[in-house]
C-alpha cells in the first residue's frame, strides 16, 4: 500500500483512563443529590462505631476547600477554587494526553484527582459550596466532613506520592 494512503499509527494515550473520571463523577453527584433529598442540613445518621471510633451520614456545606480551610472568608474563595479545580483538571488532562497508555499508575492517580476536582467543581458553580456528608470520628474529635470527590482526590494524591517515592526508585534500580 502507498505510504500517502496509510493512516497514520495513534498512540494510545493516558486518556484512556478518563472513563474512570467520568464514572466517579456520576457516583459523586448521585451521592450527593440523595443526600440532599433524604437529609436536613445539618442531619446526621450513625453509620458504625466501635472502640470510640464511628463512622456517620451527616449533611454539610463547605464554602472552602479542603477541611472547610477558608470557609469563612466571605465568599471570594469560591472562585479562587472554582479556578483552581478548571486549572488542575485541565493540566492533568493534558498530561493524561501525553502520557502512554502503559504509565497506569500516573494515569489512574491523575484520573482520581481530576474525577474529584471535578466532582467539586460541579458543586461550587451550582451552589456556591460542596456537599459533603461523610463525618468520621474519633471519641468527640470529627475530622472534616468529605465526600466521594474528596476521596478521589485524597487516593490520587496517596498514590502519586506512593509513586514518586517508591516505585520509580525500583523501576531505576532494575534498570
Amino acid at each position: 500500500m502507498p505510504k500517502s494512503t496509510m493512516a497514520p499509527e495513534k498512540r494510545r494515550s493516558g486518556l484512556h483512563f478518563l472513563w474512570l473520571s467520568v464514572v466517579l463523577i456520576i457516583i459523586d453527584q448521585i451521592t450527593k443529590q440523595w443526600v440532599v433529598a433524604n437529609y436536613d442540613l445539618y442531619e446526621s445518621t450513625a453509620l458504625w462505631r466501635a472502640f470510640d471510633i464511628g463512622l456517620n451520614f451527616t449533611y454539610v456545606h463547605n464554602y472552602g476547600a479542603a477541611f472547610s480551610f477558608l470557609s469563612d472568608h466571605g465568599g471570594w474563595q469560591r472562585w479562587l477554587f472554582t479556578a483552581i479545580a478548571v486549572a488542575a483538571a485541565v493540566v492533568l488532562s493534558i498530561w493524561l494526553r501525553r502520557n502512554p497508555v502503559g504509565a497506569w499508575r500516573q494515569n489512574l492517580a491523575f484520573s482520581l484527582i481530576v474525577a474529584g476536582a471535578v466532582g467539586n467543581l460541579i458543586d461550587r458553580v451550582i451552589y456556591g459550596y460542596v456537599i459533603d456528608f461523610v463525618d468520621v470520628f474519633y471519641q468527640d474529635w470529627h475530622w472534616p466532613a468529605f465526600n466521594v470527590a474528596d476521596t478521589a482526590i485524597t487516593v490520587g494524591a496517596v498514590l502519586m506520592l506512593l509513586e514518586a517515592f517508591f516505585i520509580d526508585q525500583r523501576e531505576v534500580r532494575q534498570s
